[in-house]
């Protein structure tokens, strides 16, 4: 028991990080009177919006909590395990956006003197957040060993986590692609004024769904995939150690390290200045996170090589078709993931940032929209070669040197410094709000170029982060899998038996209906606020010139209304797919569908993610002044590529992360009930 206490510790020692850097960004100048007033109106509007979501989860959240506990053996603890999941992420989400809003303003302020000090406030923001999720992650889960031995209980809290995941994820994606969509469609092409206009009614939307999307969103997703990391690991380590403690202690141990490596690697991120250009400043930026991602991985390398060789000793129980000691064995089967990770990374910015993929998109856009939009889509379709691959040799390799257990440690190893990652993945929409404001509060050209390339790598952090939570996802679903397997007492799965057959087709339709469901989603939140933009244009007198001001509450207001119904379908079939199945086809039935989902889902993940990242950036680089700067035809043809990618890249992409997940936690946990 001491044992994880001590493990325990890691997650109180990313909390106090996280503090130390919240009580940094709070000390910073906030800015002048506009800078502050827009601020306000950006963290009003994005905590009304989590207030909503939070009161719409937590009805769903107690109806659920008592079903598992009245159903799910051990009652009542099942239930509030799950209630206790769904407020330690819900907490994660509601600190880390709130401090991601305050960092915002600071940023844009700081620009006016220093390059460099408004990138560390940006990035300290986002660490908030990725600290946050890391000790809120860690901790609880390593008491809950303390509490109790039942593996039901630990399932039923990462399900909290995943219902969290699913309404901030969908939701959060809904609201800002919405917002984003209808403001770019009515500001930039139809009335031809600049992004982030504060003559735009959707313009603060749009900033506050940068933070409930890229945000809440991305650290509800990260703290899901993070928690099922650690549980599955935990769980498949307790079966393949013959429910020996050291089973599950091996993860916490590892999410312990992971800490203190992710907090070296970020006191790495510390930018020279800069007088340079774009181009030079852009270097930095992306060079200075650069260095704390591979400190942070160099640094876990050598703890879990120690870890693992000194707590697992020489025994020989793990995998027999690989001769080593177990603590090699898992140390691999780690290491696999870390280096996948890192490569999918580079993949993700090979086929997003500013090389042949996204000029190729640009130039496309020469020719219009049409062209601009195929190259897009067929840059998507390729991206999945290169993420399939990676995975596809990561799980061979953590199989073979540790069997599902080796899998299910090699998810973990993705996710092992997410502090470091989800930082420089949360950077990036404070950097955008920050250019946002600049413009807004008229601060000037210079505050203006300044932000405009803190963003620019940002676009670049969240397309890299978007990517590494989709595989990760894929890694830990496959966990699941095998969980599922184990408590489902299945055993091997025939391909052949028609019920299996039938589960995978009916698991790979469900990501393309989710998939829909929320594409569909954006679409009518966009149309509502598009129609509501051109009313105010219509009707509010002297707005184009200036002399009024727009009712940015109303489109706030809109697009939450729209993601909170929005949400609603794509969350049902996830819930719902797997519980029908198991009741009407059987255990083998769902054991397929997990397979269908996490082929088509994953697939669909990347395309959709890397083809919206690819579509931004290609705006991006022809608003630099290629192939005729901004307001030229191609301008125009980038920016409906870009609002086409909006939702690929921020609402149904990422969305599947959670799909592909929930879908088998729900397998796990109502698995003993499904027909044989």
């Amino acid at each position: 028991m001491n044992s994880l206490w001590l493990a325990a510790v890691g997650g109180w020692l990313a909390l106090l990080f996280a503090g130390y850097l919240a009580v940094y960004i709070k000390r910073q100048d906030p800015g002048n009177t506009q800078v502050r007033e827009l601020t306000s109106a950006i963290r009003m509007g994005a905590m009304a919006f989590l207030r909503r979501e939070y009161q719409a989860l937590g009805i769903f959240a107690i109806v659920v909590g008592i079903v598992l506990a009245i159903f799910v053996a051990p009652a009542p603890w099942t239930g509030l395990a799950y209630i206790a999941g769904v407020a330690a992420s819900a907490l994660a989400g509601w600190f880390g956006m709130n401090v991601a809003t305050l960092a915002n303003g600071r940023t844009a302020h700081a620009a006016i003197d220093s390059y460099s000090r408004a990138l560390r406030i940006a990035f300290s923001g986002g660490a908030v957040m990725g600290f946050t999720v890391l000790g809120l992650g860690l901790f609880p889960v390593a008491l809950l060993p303390l509490f109790t031995a039942d593996t039901h209980v630990w399932l039923a809290y990462a399900f909290g986590a995943s219902s969290v995941a699913l309404f901030l994820r969908a939701g959060g994606g809904i609201f800002t692609k919405s917002a984003d969509v209808g403001a770019d469609l009515v500001g930039k092409v139809e009335a031809g004024i600049p992004e982030d206009d504060p003559r735009n009614p959707a313009v603060i939307a749009d900033n506050v769904g940068d933070n409930v999307g890229d945000v809440a969103g991305m650290g509800s997703d990260l703290y899901e995939s993070y928690v099922s990391a650690l549980i599955a690991s935990m769980l498949l380590g307790y079966v393949a150690f013959d429910q020996e403690a050291k089973g599950y202690l091996l993860p916490l141990f590892l999410g312990g390290a992971g800490v203190v490596a992710s907090i070296i690697g970020a006191l790495f991120v510390r930018p020279s200045e800069s007088t340079g250009g774009f181009e030079e400043q852009t270097r930095k930026a992306a060079s200075s996170m650069n260095l704390g991602v591979y400190v942070s991985g160099i640094l876990i390398l050598i703890m879990s090589y120690f870890t693992t060789r000194y707590y697992l000793g020489d025994s020989f129980s793990l995998s027999p078709s690989y001769q080593g000691d177990d603590g090699l064995k898992v140390f691999i089967a780690l290491a696999t993931g870390l280096v996948a990770g890192f490569l999918l990374g580079k993949s993700t910015e090979y086929f997003t940032s500013d090389y042949g993929p996204v000029k190729g998109i640009a130039k496309a856009s020469l020719t219009g929209p049409a062209t601009i939009i195929i190259e897009g889509l067929s840059v998507g379709m390729l991206s999945t070669v290169i993420p399939i691959v990676l995975v596809a040799a990561a799980t061979v390799v953590a199989f073979e040197a540790a069997g599902f257990f080796g899998i299910a440690i090699a998810a973990l190893g993705m996710l092992v410094t997410l502090g470091m990652l989800l930082a420089i993945d949360c950077y990036g929409p404070i950097a955008d709000n920050a250019a946002g404001i600049s413009e807004m509060a008229g601060l000037g050209k210079e505050v203006r170029e300044r932000t405009e390339t803190l963003d620019a790598v940002g676009n670049t952090t969240a397309a890299i982060g978007k990517g590494f939570a989709i595989a990760s996802a894929a890694l830990a679903a496959l966990a699941w899998v095998a969980t599922y397997l184990e408590v489902a007492e299945i055993g091997m799965v025939d391909i052949m038996d028609a019920k299996v057959v039938a589960g995978m087709l009916v698991g790979a339709m469900i990501c393309f209906v989710f998939a829909a469901m929320a594409m569909k989603a954006v679409g009518g939140g966009a149309s509502a606020v598009v129609e509501e933009v051109r009313r105010q244009f219509r009707e509010i007198k002297g707005l184009m010139e200036g002399s009024a001001k727009p009712d940015y509450v109303k489109c706030v207001d809109i697009a939450t209304q729209k993601a909170l119904w929005g949400m609603m379908g794509p969350g049902l079939v996830a819930l719902a797919t797997p519980l029908i199945l198991g009741f009407t086809l059987g255990k083998a039935a769902v054991a397929g569908m997990l397979m269908g989902a996490l082929l088509s889902g994953f697939l669909l993940a990347i395309f959709m993610a890397n083809a919206g990242g690819a579509w931004d950036n290609a705006k991006k680089y022809i608003e630099s002044g290629q192939h005729g700067g901004k307001g030229g035809e191609a301008h125009k043809a980038a920016v409906i590529g870009d609002t086409v990618g909006d939702p690929f890249k921020d609402t149904a992409g990422p969305s599947l992360n959670i799909l592909i997940k929930v879908v088998g936690k729900v397998a796990v946990i109502f698995g003993p009930f499904f027909l044989l």
